[in-house]
């Protein structure tokens, strides 16, 4: 049956035809959708873990059981579970096991644009890449069985467009993948000195096996039209060279990105005047290529940061550009923002307004950074505020008194725990603030161990925070509601005073929750407005001015009185709805 599958969702089926059991991950844009599709089937397990090294080990001992299993996760989420990925390449795998990542490159919502590519060949891993919404399926059933055929964990790499890009794929049915029994083997599983020794040069046997199994598979394939110009190439890049050359020119796509062949390579060169390499973000298949003597052009030519497209590969080899539809010039600028009604908006306009120091962490709060709130001094990767808080006032004793960090709920969870054991242990007055939404937020509202949903939406153990926070060592930990502006300030500058550290957790859920019931939206009194714009203050994306005078869009209010409360003049009123 034929279906427009995004390419996310077509790994998703991919994986679920070629017979995963078990799949873990942790959201991560663009990486999510994958486990989201995979939560639809009930004929496997599927789950949120706290984080990607925690999914990762799920998968692991899932395989290590017989079941095929996966995991998925952002490029920056790989960095998390890097420890356990070079351990696997050693160990190998029971039941198949594929590690799905997508890279972002020109950050759409990322903090760095890391090439994945990089961790594939230091952890001695193949790695597959898939071009378009079919190769996502097929690739996905391919990796399984890869993964059991030649004993290893197998990378499955996309991009951001291709992740979120749709194209026709013919699916099938799930195919039946009984689980393996366990049979003990320590000397395979056991990685301790001894054992690992042994199993060092059983990847660098595979790894060898692998380059002469590069060589022949139709993952990787030769497409031969004008032989001036030869170009070698591999995922979202392929779509952008066959759209701006067509069979202008002769084109090397490579499917299996690590280990690269060696002799076609060579062969496919031997039949070009020109060799070029097309790859977005940093120059790993050039290099492979000035291994086995070759000159290609690639990174003279092309830029290592960011995204290409059509017209960037035209332009820089001097092709005719294919014209896109022009947008018209007077579309303003829409910055990313924080919602109207975000619950984080009070706290950071409390941390704001009194010039206290915030380190930030990840998660749409980080959007607090932006004006007119400019609210964080930092932002590093998960957890980092609340380690960064605790070095931060080691290095200047009196900055507790003016230095806090935030982090979300689910970032807490991922990497935050751990940040806050280290300051209860190793004792600096320092605060932290968590902003619970009930949710996370930036991915689209997925559960987390905070919420007493799974992924499923079914109940679950839900993570007492305050709990929590006392049993690792706080024993000043409050509540406040982020919309009571007087609250927050009063709540911020005790705990500030304090000479002891203290966790403040700032709990209101995301307005966006189908469950949130929002209030009726506030209007202005343009008698009483003095135009004196300290509601603009907020950052509110419902509030404007017009004629020297505040004006609040009702089809975007909730009513949640902030701005209501920051009026000097009272000229902010509450509205009954219809």
């Amino acid at each position: 049956m034929k279906k427009l599958l995004i390419g996310n969702e077509a790994i998703a089926r991919g994986l679920y035809e070629g017979g995963v059991h078990v799949v873990s991950s942790y959201p991560g844009t663009p990486s999510t959708e994958i486990t989201e599709f995979l939560s639809k089937y009930d004929d496997i397990h599927t789950e949120w873990a706290p984080n990607e090294k925690v999914a990762m080990e799920v998968a692991f001992g899932a395989s290590l059981a017989g079941a095929r299993s996966a995991c998925a996760m952002k490029h920056v989420g790989l960095n998390v579970a890097a420890d356990p990925l070079f351990t696997l390449s050693y160990t190998g795998v029971t039941g198949g096991l594929v590690i799905c990542v997508a890279d972002d490159p020109a950050m759409h919502s990322s903090q760095n644009e890391q090439d994945s590519r990089h961790y594939a060949i230091a952890a001695k891993v193949p790695m597959l890449e898939p071009a378009d919404s079919d190769e996502c399926y097929r690739f996905a059933k391919e990796a399984l069985r890869l993964s059991e055929e030649f004993d290893t964990p197998m990378l499955l790499r996309v991009c951001t467009r291709i992740a979120h890009s749709q194209s026709i794929v013919d699916i099938g049915e799930r195919a039946p993948s009984p689980i393996k029994e366990y049979v003990k083997n320590g000397a395979k599983f056991i990685m301790m000195p001894g054992n690992a020794k042994r199993r060092h040069p059983v990847v660098e046997a595979r790894t060898e096996t692998l380059t002469a199994y590069a060589e022949t598979t139709p993952l990787n394939r030769i497409e031969m039209g004008n032989t001036d110009v030869g170009i070698i190439t591999s995922g979202t890049c392929y779509q952008y060279v066959k759209e701006a050359l067509g069979d202008s020119v002769s084109v090397l796509k490579l499917g299996m990105i690590n280990p690269l062949p060696r002799q076609l390579i060579l062969d496919f060169a031997s039949r070009v005047k020109r060799l070029i390499v097309i790859e977005e973000l940093d120059g790993i298949i050039e290099t492979h290529c000035r291994t086995l003597g070759l000159q290609p052009e690639g990174k003279s030519l092309f830029t290592p940061i960011g995204e290409y497209s059509q017209q960037t590969i035209a332009r820089v080899l001097g092709m005719p550009e294919k014209k896109s539809p022009a947008l018209p010039e007077n579309i303003p600028v829409r910055p990313p923002m924080m919602c109207a009604g975000c619950p984080h908006r009070g706290m950071f306009y409390t941390l704001a307004q009194n010039g206290i120091t915030v380190l930030g962490d990840i998660g749409c709060y980080t959007l607090g950074a932006q004006p007119p709130l400019s609210a964080l001094d930092s932002t590093l990767c998960m957890g980092a505020s609340v380690s960064g808080l605790h070095g931060f006032n080691l290095a200047s004793p009196e900055a507790h008194r003016k230095t806090v960090c935030v982090i979300g709920d689910s970032t807490f969870m991922h990497s935050g725990m751990t940040g806050l054991v280290n300051i209860a242990y190793n004792a600096t007055n320092s605060t932290v603030i968590i902003l619970d939404n009930s949710i996370t937020g930036m991915t689209g509202h997925q559960q987390n161990p905070t919420t007493g949903y799974n992924i499923k939406g079914d109940p679950a153990a839900k993570v007492d925070l305050e709990a929590f926070c006392r049993a690792v060592g706080f024993s000043r930990v409050c509540v406040v509601d982020p919309y009571d502006l007087a609250a927050c300030r009063e709540v911020v500058l005790r705990e500030l005073a304090a000479d002891e550290p203290s966790v403040i957790i700032s709990r209101r859920p995301c307005v966006l929750l189908k469950s949130v019931k929002t209030r009726s939206p506030v209007t202005v009194n343009t008698d009483l407005c003095r135009g004196c714009r300290k509601c603009m203050s907020l950052g509110c994306p419902a509030i404007s001015f017009r004629n020297k005078k505040a004006v609040i869009d009702h089809t975007l209010c909730v009513g949640c009185d902030v701005c209501k409360q920051l009026c000097p003049f009272h000229a902010i009123e509450s509205e009954e709805r219809n």
